[in-house]
C-alpha cells in the first residue's frame, strides 16, 4: 500500500511540472554535458599543444635531495640484509636435501662438511674471495680498488675498502654478507655429488681451493667491475663486434654452473661409492640407491625454494625497483613450479619406475627449474619463466640419466640440478629476453631502448645468445679443468688426506669412522622387545 502511495505522489508531481520548467531542466542538463565534453576535449588536446617541453619535463624526475638519497640507500642496504639472511639460510636447506638423499652411515659427515664448509667460506671470503672477486684489477682477477677514484691498497681482509660498493649506495659490508652468502651456496654444491666417499680431511683441502680461488677469480669474470666477460662487447675489450655483454643476474652460471661443474670434476675423479651398481650393468638391481629419509629432502627443498626469494630478487640490491622484485619473485615461483611438474611427468613416463610418481625427480626437478630462472629471472615475462622452467625439469631427468649411462655417481643429483640446468638457464636468457626490461639500479628500472635485453623468440637478434654461450661454456671449461686438476693432485696424497677416504672407512661408514658417532644413535633408555611374546619353554 505504501509503494503504491509513493508512486501515486511521483507521477502526480511530474504531471504539475510545467512546459516552461521542462525547457529549463532540459537547458540544464544540456549545458553540463557540453561542460563535460569540453573538459574531455581539453585533456586530450591541450598536452599536445603544449608542445614537447611539457613531455620532457614530466619524463625527467628532479634530482633527489640528500635526505631522499640517504632514504633509499638505508632502504636498500636493509632490503639487501633480508636476501642475505633468506640465502644463508638455505644452509638449512642444502644440509637437510643432501642428507636425506645420502644413506644413514653418512649422514653426519654431510652435516659437518655443510657446517665446515659455511665456516670456512667466511673466512676465506673475508679474507681474499671478496677482493679477488669484487675488486678492480684485470679482466681475469681483481684485488684493489676503483683506479678511477685513485683508491689505493689491495681489499684482503676488507681493508682499503670504500664506504659503499660501486654506484649502488650499499655498504660496502653489507654487499660483503650477501656475496658471501653466495660464495657459501656454491661451496655447498660440490659436496652434494662427492657423498659417501670423501675423506673429511680431504673435504677441507678441496674447500680451501674451490671458496677461496676457483669461485671468486673465475666469478670476477662475468660479476667483477672490469671481468673480461661482463666488458664483452664494449669498446675496447673482448669481441667488441658482438655489442653485448655476458648477463647473469643472479648467478645461474657464477654460482650453480661453477658449483656443478666442480661436482662433475670431483665425482669423476672420486668414481662410484663402492657397492655401486649401474642401471647399463644391471637392469634389475641397478640404479640409485634410495635415500634414507626423503622426508628430509622434501623439507629440505621447500627451504631451498624460500630461500630463492632472498637469491633472486636480492639481486636487484634495490627495494626502489618494485616492479623488478615482483617480477623476479613471481619468475622464480612459476620455474620452480613447471620444473617439477615436468620432472614429475619425465619419472612418470619414461623412469625406472614406470606409471609411478617419483619423489625424488620432483625434487629435483622444482630445483632445476629454480636454478635455472636464477640467471634471466629480471628479463624474461611470467610465461617465459614457466617454459624456461619446465624445459629445466626435462634437462635434469636427461642429466641424471646421462650420468647414470656414463658410471658417474652423484648421490643428489648436484650436477644436474645445477650444473646443467645452470648452463641451460644462462643460455635461455637469449631466447626468452621479452624486450621490455633493462636495467636496475638503487632508485629503481631503467627500461630506456638502449638498455633493452630481447631474445630470439621475441624478435631479437643472436647477439645475447652468443653472449651467453661464450659466457657459461667458458666458465664451465674453465672449473672443470682446475677443479679436476686439484682434485686428482688431492686424491694422490697419502691417507688420511687423500681425497678418497680407506676403503674400510667408507664400508664401515664415514661416521663413524671420520667422526666417531651416529646420526641414530642408540640410547640408553631404549627397550627391545624381542623375544617379548615368545613362549617360554618349562622343564619337568
Amino acid at each position: 500500500m505504501k509503494v503504491n502511495s509513493t508512486k501515486h505522489n511521483l507521477l502526480s508531481s511530474l504531471k504539475g511540472l510545467t512546459r516552461e520548467k521542462w525547457a529549463l531542466g532540459a537547458t540544464i542538463f544540456t549545458g553540463k554535458m557540453l561542460g563535460l565534453l569540453a573538459v574531455l576535449i581539453a585533456m586530450v588536446t591541450l598536452p599536445g599543444l603544449l608542445g614537447t617541453s611539457a613531455h620532457a619535463a614530466a619524463a625527467a624526475p628532479p634530482k633527489p635531495t640528500d635526505l631522499e638519497t640517504s632514504m633509499m640507500n638505508s632502504i636498500n642496504t636493509a632490503w639487501t640484509l633480508v636476501a642475505a639472511f633468506l640465502v644463508f639460510g638455505m644452509q638449512a636447506g642444502f644440509v637437510m636435501l643432501e642428507a636425506g638423499f645420502a644413506r644413514k652411515r653418512e649422514t653426519v659427515n654431510v652435516l659437518m662438511e655443510c657446517m665446515f664448509d659455511t665456516c670456512l667460506c667466511g673466512i676465506l671470503f673475508y679474507a681474499i674471495g671478496y677482493a679477488f672477486m669484487f675488486g678492480w684489477g684485470n679482466g681475469f682477477i681483481g684485488w684493489h680498488g676503483d683506479p678511477s677514484l685513485k683508491a689505493a691498497g689491495s681489499w684482503f681482509f676488507l681493508q682499503n675498502t670504500p664506504a659503499t660498493y660501486s654506484g649502488t649506495g650499499i655498504p660496502v659490508i653489507a654487499h660483503w654478507i650477501f656475496q658471501y652468502a653466495f660464495a657459501d651456496t656454491c661451496s655447498t654444491i660440490v659436496s652434494g655429488a662427492m657423498i659417501g666417499r670423501t675423506s673429511f680431511r680431504g673435504d677441507i683441502l678441496y674447500s680451501i681451493g674451490i671458496t677461496g680461488f676457483i669461485y671468486p677469480i673465475i666469478g670476477h669474470w662475468a660479476w667483477g667491475p672490469d671481468g673480461w666477460l661482463a666488458l664483452m662487447g664494449t669498446a675496447g675489450h673482448f669481441y667488441t663486434a658482438l655489442g653485448q655483454g655476458f648477463r647473469d643476474f643472479a648467478g645461474s652460471t657464477v654460482v650453480h654452473t661453477i658449483g656443478g661443474v666442480a661436482s662433475l670434476a670431483g665425482a669423476i675423479v672420486l668414481g662410484p661409492r663402492l657397492g655401486r651398481v649401474f642401471a647399463r650393468d644391471d637392469k634389475e638391481k641397478g640404479g640409485m640407491p634410495p635415500g634414507h629419509n626423503m622426508l628430509m629432502a622434501a623439507v629440505g627443498t621447500f627451504i631451498l625454494w624460500f630461500g630463492w626469494y632472498g637469491f633472486n630478487p636480492g639481486s636487484s640490491l634495490s627495494a626502489m625497483d618494485a616492479q623488478g622484485i615482483g617480477r623476479i619473485a613471481t619468475n622464480t615461483t612459476l620455474a620452480a613450479c613447471g620444473g617439477g611438474m615436468t620432472a614429475m611427468f619425465a619419472g612418470l613416463w619414461w623412469g625406472t619406475t614406470k606409471g609411478k610418481f617419483d619423489l625424488g625427480f620432483t625434487l629435483n626437478g622444482t630445483l632445476a627449474g629454480l636454478v635455472a630462472i636464477t640467471c634471466p629471472c629480471y628479463w624474461v615475462s611470467p610465461l617465459g619463466a614457466l617454459i624456461l622452467g619446465g624445459v629445466a625439469g626435462f634437462v635434469v631427468f636427461g642429466g641424471m640419466y646421462l650420468l647414470e649411462y656414463f658410471r658417474i655417481d652423484d648421490p643428489v643429483g648436484a650436477v644436474s640440478v645445477h650444473g646443467f640446468a645452470g648452463i641451460w638457464g644462462t643460455l635461455s636468457l637469449g631466447l626468452f629476453a621479452s624486450g621490455e626490461y633493462g636495467i636496475t639500479g638503487p632508485t629503481g628500472a631503467d627500461n630506456s631502448a638502449p638498455n633493452l635485453v630481447t631474445g630470439l623468440f621475441y624478435g631479437g637478434d643472436a647477439s645475447v645468445l652468443k653472449a651467453q654461450a661464450i659466457g657459461t661454456f667458458t666458465i664451465a671449461i674453465a672449473v672443470f679443468v682446475v677443479t679436476y686438476v686439484m682434485m686428482f693432485v688431492i686424491n694422490k696424497l697419502p691417507h688420511p688426506w687423500k681425497l678418497r677416504v680407506e676403503e674400510h672407512g667408507e664400508l664401515s661408514g664415514l661416521d663413524i669412522f671420520d667422526h666417531g658417532m651416529e646420526v641414530y644413535p642408540a640410547q640408553d633408555d631404549e627397550i627391545s622387545i624381542n623375544g617379548l611374546f615368545e613362549k617360554s619353554t618349562v622343564s619337568a
